[in-house]
């Protein structure tokens, strides 16, 4: 896959998904030694990956997905945009399946023309830590992760080195 198809949902998606099964039985082989360099490894993986992806040109994530908000997000929001959360809540939330704060829809309303994010000193906590890659006992997101090969650049990439790591 070339850089550049990597900031096209598209292919991005169609390159996830003709990878799901192979990625998905990989992951069943990690959640079952659960290599003790796992952490490492996908870490310089993200780091890596993010010298090369500019999530400006993507936002894909921004586009597609919602993360799931807190009310704690909810009050820095709305302290943010100088309202009550109630009126937050409102205006730009609904309540899944799951009893969680979600978008009311997507695109994430925040998101602006240029995909800078209106709210970015105060976005929600999923947002601060998508893509997860950077995150401590990796291996109890892989089901997420799977997920999110077909949203993000970074995950497709981290996921791939992970793979062609001599160490795993």
């Amino acid at each position: 896959m070339k850089k550049e198809d990597l900031y096209k949902p598209d292919i991005l998606k169609k390159f996830a998904r003709d990878k799901r099964q192979e990625n998905k039985s990989y992951f069943a082989k990690l959640k079952k030694r659960r290599p003790s360099d796992l952490d490492d490894i996908v870490h310089n993986l993200h780091y890596e990956a993010f010298e090369e992806i500019d999530c400006l040109k993507c936002a894909n994530c921004c586009k597609s997905i919602s993360p799931i908000i807190t009310y704690k997000d909810i009050e820095r929001i709305a302290k943010h945009l100088r309202q009550k959360p109630s009126v937050i809540i409102e205006q730009y939330f609904v309540i899944d399946e799951d009893d969680d704060y979600v978008f009311k829809k997507t695109p994430c309303p925040f998101l602006m023309d240029d995909n800078m994010c209106l709210i970015y000193e105060s976005r929600p906590k999923a947002c601060k830590e998508y893509p997860h890659t950077d995150r401590k006992r990796f291996y109890q997101i892989l089901n997420i992760t799977l997920k999110n090969i077909e949203v993000c650049p970074v995950v497709y990439k981290v996921v791939e080195g992970i793979k062609q790591s001599k160490k795993l």
